[in-house]
């Protein structure tokens, strides 16, 4: 069988680690077989991880981290695809302290064998259309800026990323690309089978080699650190379908339930707008993922732990069919549509359904809370590993948190346990189609 070549993650200090040495691939290739053969259902499949770094000689940093998203591989019924966000940081003074901060935004390739194990064939590094490893330090102004001042493990401010992603929603084509979103600019960027950017779309003007391929104008008011949370590509791989993690702020801060999806068809660069209404403000649209190419999965949830409390972990059945389109006559209107001299974010669900505005069709699939008592905060990536059976995956924030806000990393531990959070992969029954 062909062998992967290993390179192990060196475990260094935080405050003195001037590089990450990645690990590119290791082991053979598992035989096909379905994980709904070999997985047992409602239980907990945690991912392999390397240790980054230890702080204080017992908080591990782990890479780790994958879980902002999650999509099936086109072909291969046993493998999957995983991303990571931007890397370990903590809130900080005016920003975020990043105490890894060269650390590059990944993708992980999985597979599950025929023994019922989960194997990291490689990770592909994102990088600039140059082929220099990027990071997930924050856009300058004019770049996507969110407003956060990066800070290093020492606390001191350190420059931007022009080509910086906060990454999460994840998909891959047959031909092997992959087409990422963020919570930045907010981004959508596509990228080779190496991870070298072959194009960048966003809503201001930063699109290198796309022309005049842009998101609507609107979506540049998103809120900081809740960009587009999810991202779908529909069967036929013609559209893109981004969804918003959280109401626009649009034109200020605004606590709503009123959320947007937005379409992007490949070939003309034509858009489209959906409202997606939550079930309640500051929700978390965290997933997007296609059963058709007008029927979604949606993952909406809060941030809570099941172990703390009361926790909502929904997985919703969309339909864009039959919802009205609210791009509006000119995409360039940083506000876009307006009701009443209202943006639809101002607006009421009575004030919309008055002005005739119809959102998506929704019904609940699964409340993971309630079929398994799902214990992790942030259910972020979805897939779909047959017509009954869903996958899901938890972003587990590299296993650290900053519980007192005052910038000190401790570790990610599960309410009501000594368990550390983990990405790890469930699989549930569910009759989604």
């Amino acid at each position: 069988m062909k062998k992967l070549v290993f390179l192990f993650v060196s475990v260094c200090l935080l405050n003195s680690c001037d590089h990450i040495d990645d690990f590119i691939g290791g082991g053979p290739t598992p035989v096909a077989v379905s994980p709904a053969k070999v997985l047992e259902i409602n239980t907990q499949y945690p991912l392999p991880y390397n240790v980054l770094s230890t702080i204080n000689g017992n908080v591990e940093v782990r890479n780790g981290g994958f879980g902002s998203g999650a999509t099936a591989h086109p072909t291969k019924e046993n493998e999957f695809y995983a991303i990571t966000d931007r890397g370990p940081n903590t809130n900080y003074l005016d920003g975020k302290k990043f105490p890894v901060a060269k650390y590059t935004p990944r993708i992980g390739h999985y597979a599950v064998t025929a023994e019922g194990k989960i194997e990291l064939l490689e990770e592909i590094l994102l990088k600039d259309p140059m082929g220099k490893l990027i990071s997930g330090i924050p856009n300058p102004e004019g770049k996507g800026a969110t407003g956060e001042i990066p800070y290093d493990a020492a606390g001191n401010a350190i420059g931007f990323d022009d080509y910086g992603l906060d990454s999460e929603g994840i998909v891959v084509l047959k031909d092997g690309t992959f087409w990422v979103s963020d919570e930045y600019g907010p981004h959508i960027v596509h990228y080779d089978a190496n991870g070298t950017q072959l194009e960048r779309i966003s809503p201001i003007g930063v699109n290198e080699g796309t022309g005049d391929r842009k998101l609507p104008a609107v979506f540049a008011s998103r809120r900081a650190n809740r960009g587009m949370e999810g991202l779908a590509i529909t069967p036929d791989e013609k559209t893109l379908v981004g969804i918003m993690q959280s109401t626009l702020y649009n034109p200020e801060k605004i606590q709503s339930n009123i959320t947007r999806i937005v379409t992007f068809d490949l070939e003309t660069g034509y858009t489209r707008q959906y409202v997606y209404v939550q079930e309640a403000a500051n929700l978390s649209n965290s997933e997007i993922t296609a059963i058709t190419n007008t029927e979604f999965l949606v993952v909406e949830r809060d941030g809570k732990f099941a172990g703390a409390g009361a926790a909502q972990k929904h997985i919703y059945k969309i339909n864009l069919m039959g919802a009205t389109d609210i791009s509006g006559t000119n995409p360039k209107d940083e506000f876009g549509l307006m009701i009443n001299d209202k943006t639809i974010e101002q607006s009421t669900a009575e004030e919309l359904a008055a002005a005739n505005i119809i959102p998506v069709q929704k019904e609940l699939v699964v409340d993971l809370v309630a079929e398994l008592g799902y214990p992790h905060d942030k259910l972020e990536g979805v897939w779909l590993v047959d017509d009954h059976t869903l996958g899901f995956i938890n972003d587990d924030d590299f296993t650290v948190s900053d519980n007192d806000g005052d910038g000190v990393i401790e570790q990610k531990i599960l309410p009501g346990s000594t368990d550390i959070d983990a990405s790890s992969l469930y699989l549930v029954k569910a009759n989604y189609k």
